[in-house]
C-alpha cells in the first residue's frame, strides 16, 4: 500500500476522518477541520474525547437507591410492575445516550463507549438491572481511551458482567467456565489462542466472586475461591482473577487482537497484519493505552487509502444519529430514535449475545435496508411537513423535528426551492455521501426532496 498521509486535510479527508471517528459531520464541521495537518487533527480529536463529559444529566432513576432484584418482588403483580419499570428505564437510558451522541461536541468519546459496549457485550435482558447497566456504562466511558488493562480488570468485577457471564455463580467446588471462556475468546486473545484446559484453569482463578444485588457491588468470598496452583497459558501459579487476566495480557496475541478489532471498527473490514503488528507493539509498550493504539491507526497510510474509504457500513445507531448530526436536524427528544435503532437490529444495552452485534454486512438484510430507507424518507418528509407522523417508534409523543434548510444548503450553492446546478450537485455529493451515488437524482428535484433522494441512495449506508 503506497498511500501516504495528506499534508493537509481536504474537505473529503476531513469528512472521512470525522465520519469514521464520530458519526457523520455537517458541512460546517468539515470546514472547521479542513486544512489541518493529519497529526494535528487526530491529536485534537483524542484530546477532546479524553476530556469529554456528558452534556445531559442521566435519567433520574440512575440516582435513586438500587432497586431490589425482580425475584425479590413479593407477588406476580409486583414483579410485572417491576419488569415494566425495567423496560421503561432501559428505554430512557438508551434515549439519554442517543441524545448525548447527537449533541456531543466530542463524538469520538461516544463512539469509543459504544465500541467497548459491543466488545464487553452485556445485556439488560439477563442482568435485569437498568441502574447496573448505567454503572457499567460509566466504567466503559471512564476508560474508553485510557488503559485497556484497567478497563479489563474493572469489567471482570463489574456486577453486570458477573451476572451476565455467570461469574457470580463460580465456586471452587463447582467452577463455572462461562466468563473464563469468553474473556479469552472475545475480550483478550481470540479463537485458537487457548485450550480447553486453559478455560478450566482460568475458571478456577475467577472463582469466589459474588454480587450483592442490594448494594450492586462485587464481593469476594475467600472461602469460595480455589487457592490451588493453576497452569494457565503456559504459566504456573496460585492465580486469582487479577493474576489470570495479567497472564492473558502477557500473550503476544492480546495486543494484536485488540488492535485488529479497532482496525475493523475504524479502518476496514480486513486488518493488514503488517500494519497491525507494530501498532500492537506500541499499544503494549504504552501500558495498554487505547488512545495510543487508535492514534497509530488513524495516522497510518492505510486509514487514508482510497481503497479503504466507503468500505464500512453504518450501524443503526450511526445511521440514526449521523443523519441528525450531518443535516443538523434536531428532535425534541432523542428517545424517538430508540425504536428506530432497535428495529434495525441495535437496541442499546441489549446486544443479541456475548459476541455483541456482528456488524458490517450483517447490518443489512432486506428488512433492515427497507427500514433504514424508511427512516430517512420519513425524517425528511417530517421536516417538509412538520405535522406529519413519522411512523411507529419514531414519534411516540409527537416529538418535533427541526431543520433550517437554507443555511445548510446555501454554503454549498444550493437552495430549498430550486434544483441545484452541476457545481452544487458535486458539493452536495461530497457533503452527504462517502462515495459516488449509485443512482442519479431525478431531474427537477429541488431542495429537501433532493436531500431526501440522496439519503435513499445505497451509498448513504456507507462510511
Amino acid at each position: 500500500m503506497n498511500t501516504t498521509l495528506p499534508s493537509r486535510l481536504s474537505a473529503a479527508d476531513a469528512r472521512h476522518l470525522l465520519g469514521r471517528t464520530g458519526f457523520m459531520p455537517s458541512p460546517g464541521e468539515v470546514s472547521a477541520w479542513a486544512g489541518l495537518a493529519p497529526d494535528e487533527a487526530v491529536n485534537r480529536l483524542l484530546a477532546g474525547a479524553r476530556r469529554a463529559e456528558p452534556r445531559q444529566p442521566a435519567p433520574a432513576f440512575t440516582r435513586e437507591p438500587i432497586r431490589p432484584p425482580l425475584r425479590a418482588q413479593g407477588d406476580v403483580d409486583a414483579r410485572k410492575e417491576a419488569l415494566r419499570q425495567l423496560r421503561a428505564d432501559t428505554v430512557a437510558l438508551a434515549g439519554w445516550w442517543l441524545q448525548e451522541m447527537r449533541d456531543s461536541p466530542t463524538p469520538l468519546a461516544e463512539r469509543m463507549a459504544l465500541f467497548w459496549h459491543n466488545h464487553f457485550a452485556t445485556s439488560v435482558q439477563k442482568v435485569r438491572q437498568a441502574q447496573g447497566m448505567y454503572i457499567q456504562h460509566q466504567l466503559l466511558r471512564r476508560h474508553a481511551l485510557g488503559s485497556f488493562r484497567e478497563l479489563l480488570h474493572g469489567v471482570a468485577r463489574d456486577p453486570a458482567m458477573l451476572i451476565y457471564l455467570d461469574g457470580a455463580a463460580n465456586r471452587a467446588e463447582s467452577p463455572n467456565e462461562n466468563f473464563a471462556r469468553e474473556v479469552m475468546e472475545l475480550f483478550t486473545l481470540g479463537e485458537g489462542q487457548y485450550s480447553e484446559q486453559d478455560i478450566k484453569e482460568a475458571a478456577r482463578a475467577f472463582s469466589g466472586w459474588a454480587v450483592d444485588r442490594e448494594a450492586w457491588a462485587a464481593r469476594f468470598r475467600p472461602r469460595q475461591h480455589d487457592r490451588g496452583d493453576k497452569t494457565l497459558l503456559g504459566q504456573r501459579g496460585r492465580f486469582d482473577a487479577d493474576a489470570a487476566l495479567d497472564v492473558m495480557l502477557d500473550q503476544p496475541a492480546a495486543p494484536r487482537f485488540i488492535v485488529s478489532k479497532l482496525w475493523r471498527e475504524f479502518v476496514s473490514p480486513v486488518p493488514d497484519a503488517k500494519v497491525v503488528e507494530p501498532v500492537a507493539q506500541r499499544f503494549r509498550e504504552s501500558g495498554w493505552r487505547t488512545d495510543v493504539a487508535l492514534r497509530e491507526l488513524l495516522l497510518s497510510p492505510a486509514f487514508w487509502a482510497p481503497q479503504n474509504r466507503a468500505v464500512l457500513i453504518k450501524s443503526p445507531v450511526e445511521l440514526a444519529v449521523g443523519t441528525l448530526r450531518q443535516f443538523e436536524i434536531e428532535l425534541d427528544n432523542a428517545q424517538a430514535l430508540v425504536g428506530v435503532t432497535a428495529r434495525q437490529g441495535q437496541m442499546l444495552f441489549s446486544p443479541p449475545n456475548v459476541k455483541g452485534w456482528p456488524g458490517y454486512t450483517d447490518w443489512i438484510t432486506s428488512t433492515t435496508l427497507l427500514d433504514r430507507k424508511r427512516f430517512t424518507e420519513r425524517l425528511f418528509r417530517a421536516v417538509e411537513q412538520p405535522r406529519m407522523e413519522m411512523g411507529r417508534g419514531m414519534q411516540p409523543g409527537g416529538f418535533g423535528v427541526r431543520f433550517d434548510a437554507e443555511p445548510w444548503l446555501k454554503p454549498l450553492g444550493a437552495w430549498p426551492d430550486r434544483e441545484p446546478d452541476e457545481a452544487a450537485r458535486g458539493k452536495l455529493v461530497e457533503a452527504v455521501l462517502a462515495t459516488a451515488p449509485v443512482h442519479p437524482v431525478p431531474a427537477g428535484t429541488v431542495g429537501l426532496s433532493y436531500l431526501r433522494a440522496m439519503s435513499l441512495d445505497p451509498a448513504f449506508q456507507l462510511k
